[in-house]
């Protein structure tokens, strides 16, 4: 029996997705997140695009691809709200190039880790958000709530942690 050596920690964890996973995934996550608020608000605070984004980015472990994945999503996403297009690829783009590079270093098949992570990224993305709009777009509306943004992580990250196990399955990972 041969026995294959890695050079890395990537090579090692990284994780493949059958082509039908990587389109449908995220597509049905932009239509629930869009759809669901009209059949009942509180599904709102969910915000499912970075959930598919944070996943993909840390199972792939590569910044470029997780920046790609978040650029396209929060893309797509804007064109489903009111939002100027891009406000949501930006942030979702520094989102999944960070996840991506954190995920080469920390171990994220840990329960726990995957739900500090999405804690964390929800509430960076918020901030975000919250710069995007108020520096760069000028809109000078109405300030953060940062009790309610920080309970909108919490909640974000207790819904992320089905889903990931969910997709957990969904991999195609090679057995050397």
């Amino acid at each position: 029996m041969s026995r294959r050596s890695f050079a890395n920690r990537r090579e090692l964890e990284e994780h493949s997705f059958h082509p039908a996973v990587m389109i449908a995934v995220p597509l049905v996550a932009l239509f629930l997140h869009s759809y669901l608020p009209r059949i009942w608000a509180p599904f709102s605070i969910v915000d499912l695009p970075l959930i598919v984004v944070l996943y993909f980015a840390i199972s792939w472990r590569s910044p470029l691809a997780g920046t790609f994945m978040g650029a396209g999503m929060g893309l797509l996403q804007d064109t489903l709200t009111n939002q100027y297009i891009g406000v949501n690829g930006i942030a979702k783009t520094i989102v999944g190039f960070m996840a991506a590079s954190i995920g080469l270093r920390v171990d994220v098949e840990n329960v726990l880790t995957r739900v500090l992570m999405n804690f964390s990224f929800c509430l960076l993305q918020s901030a975000l958000l919250f710069v995007v709009e108020r520096v760069l777009l000028g809109e000078g509306g109405q300030g953060v709530h940062w009790v309610h943004e920080v309970l909108r992580a919490a909640i974000n990250a207790a819904v992320a942690v089905p889903i990931f196990f969910l997709l957990d399955r969904a991999r195609q990972d090679e057995i050397m």
